[in-house]
């Protein structure tokens, strides 16, 4: 699985001129499932997600992690992190999970997320959505399990 995490001060999706999902100080999350995931990817990029020290301490150092800080996530699926650029000029796509297998671990990753104990927001599987955000840092890192 792979996820790319921003560390935001806010987050918001809508659908449709809807906001359906918002989250405060903490994450957002794109995720996608790759081909050949499993359970086990999930529970692992879920673990690694929350225990990641990419949040600032009391001196400024990125030293704590979501669980410490106790913020929130907005978990959103994007496939297109399976672009594979390296021929020609139109990305592929085919190395994403299909979409019936991409959603249900789309799904694991965010209940896995919030059994440890963070507030998630979703997006809508497969839907043509709107993010924003204000990037704090900004702190962008790449999650592959």
């Amino acid at each position: 699985m792979r996820a790319l995490l921003q560390r935001v001060t806010s987050g918001s999706v809508s659908v449709r001129g809807n906001v359906i999902g918002e989250t405060g100080p903490g994450l957002v999350i794109l995720a996608c499932a790759m081909q050949g995931d499993t359970a086990e990817n999930v529970e692992a990029t879920a673990k690694k997600i929350v225990s990641l020290r990419i949040f600032k301490d009391d001196d400024g150092r990125m030293n704590r992690s979501l669980l410490d800080t106790g913020g929130s996530a907005l978990i959103i699926s994007q496939f297109t992190l399976a672009a594979d650029t390296s021929r020609g000029n139109r990305p592929g796509f085919s190395a994403a999970a299909s979409p019936d297998i991409g959603e249900t671990l789309y799904n694991q990753l965010c209940k896995s997320i919030e059994d440890c104990g963070v507030a998630v927001a979703k997006g809508q599987f497969g839907a043509d959505m709107q993010v924003s955000l204000i990037n704090d840092g900004p702190v962008t890192i790449m999650v592959e399990k």
